[in-house]
């Protein structure tokens, strides 16, 4: 027993000092620089007292909401059709729905522009229409696009996997019951991917919380926390209140994670 507790505590050890070095010592310090600039310790406070913070904070949540629950629709309706049916150009298809994964964010955001920029796509065809250029991509909206653009790919393989596992007997036998589809889908697939979904939407929103790549190209007239952290750090040279509200943003999406974790646990311990 005493060997196998050395073997373990050898094994675990190169990990405890990435974690520590690398994660814990560096969020320490970010929390001590939160507490230094001329708020003092309030500036953890100020994203829901200040205007113009607490402004940026609901945009983000309301932003990466909505990414999320639009991404678990498409994403979830695409990929149990991709995974219940085969034909002619199925994995030409699943490989173009996941090529985003190769991008980064600028590049995403400066495909939004070509898109619905002011020569853009969208403007040119909405001009010759109508006569008036339809120019969104300096916007919430521009900046949606471009977070769903990037969240698909991620959350179609996560339910495509979680889809080939479901059992179609049981769908049978809910059919053979009087179900109709959308009961079916309401109370037997739903609930079967549910963890996948819960996993997934977790990572999506996480992801469209701190997202900043894309923001920053696209930033004309967006006002999310990762561009008022980035203004704060670089042009008003206010490291304190940036490393705050860097902090608060972390704790918020960690929160997020943590309870779709647990929801996700015990979606799965009810379904055993």
């Amino acid at each position: 027993m005493t060997t196998d507790r050395y073997t373990l505590t050898a094994l675990l050890l190169p990990a405890a000092v990435v974690f520590v070095c690398f994660f814990l010592l560096p969020l320490a310090n970010l929390a001590l620089i939160g507490g230094t600039g001329p708020l003092g310790w309030a500036a953890y406070t100020a994203v829901l007292t200040e205007p113009r913070y607490l402004s940026s904070l609901i945009s983000t949540v309301l932003l990466a909401g909505a990414t999320t629950v639009a991404t678990l629709v498409i994403s979830g309706i695409s990929g149990v059709f991709l995974t219940r049916h085969r034909f002619r150009g199925r994995d030409v298809l699943t490989a173009l729905l996941t090529l985003p994964l190769a991008f980064p964010g600028v590049v995403i955001g400066f495909m939004v522009i070509m898109l619905a920029g002011r020569q853009g796509l969208i403007p040119d065809i909405t001009d010759f229409l109508f006569g008036e250029r339809l120019v969104f991509a300096y916007s919430m909206v521009g900046l949606f696009v471009g977070y769903l653009y990037f969240s698909i790919p991620r959350t179609i393989l996560t339910v495509m996997a979680a889809a080939e596992k479901l059992d179609p007997r049981i769908e049978e036998a809910a059919r053979s019951l009087g179900a109709g589809p959308l009961r079916v889908v309401r109370d037997v697939i739903v609930p079967a991917l549910q963890p996948a979904l819960l996993a997934a939407g977790a990572i999506c929103f996480a992801t469209a919380m701190g997202a900043f790549g894309t923001a920053f190209t696209l930033a004309t007239r967006i006002n999310v926390l990762p561009m008022v952290i980035y203004t704060e750090f670089t042009l008003q040279a206010n490291v304190a209140m940036a490393a705050a509200l860097s902090f608060v943003l972390g704790a918020i999406t960690w929160a997020v994670l943590a309870i779709a974790r647990t929801a996700a646990g015990n979606t799965v311990a009810a379904a055993g």
